[in-house]
């Protein structure tokens, strides 16, 4: 049988992905520092839902992580998409597509990953500022 683990994304700062996961609402499940390969390993999960792990590596020599639709992106189901992304707003970050149909929006890691943002249950109806906003950069 085959079980989902992880996804696994390379971070250059797990503070800055840190806090940018906690707006979801993923809290650190478990760490592992590897002083050989240098690097960390961070686990993110969503409260009762710790088997969808999220796994943030950190490699300790820095190197450019550029971006690329081939990898797709991740998404997460959330309670209100516009309180979502309003707490997104307030922490600096893009809508780059909003949720102009109160059931999907996307946005970007401190790192250019696409994520996703899917309203739970059925589409709230729709609502400014977000039916007029227009797309900021690619998704």
């Amino acid at each position: 049988m085959t079980n989902y683990l992880h996804t696994m994304i390379r971070v250059s700062s797990l503070e800055d992905s840190i806090a940018f996961f906690e707006v979801l609402g993923l809290r650190e499940i478990r760490r592992r520092p590897d002083e050989k390969g240098r690097y960390t390993n961070v686990f993110l999960a969503a409260p009762g839902d710790e088997a969808a792990a999220l796994e943030l590596t950190h490699n300790w020599d820095p190197e450019p992580y550029t971006g690329g639709r081939n990898f797709g992106h991740l998404a997460y189901a959330v309670d209100n998409i516009y309180d979502t992304c309003s707490a997104f707003i307030a922490r600096g970050v893009t809508i780059n597509r909003p949720p102009r149909d109160g059931r999907m929006a996307f946005i970007r890691t401190p790192d250019g990953i696409s994520i996703e943002l899917l309203q739970a249950g059925g589409a709230l109806p729709p609502a400014e500022p977000w039916t007029t906003m227009a797309n900021t950069g690619s998704w």
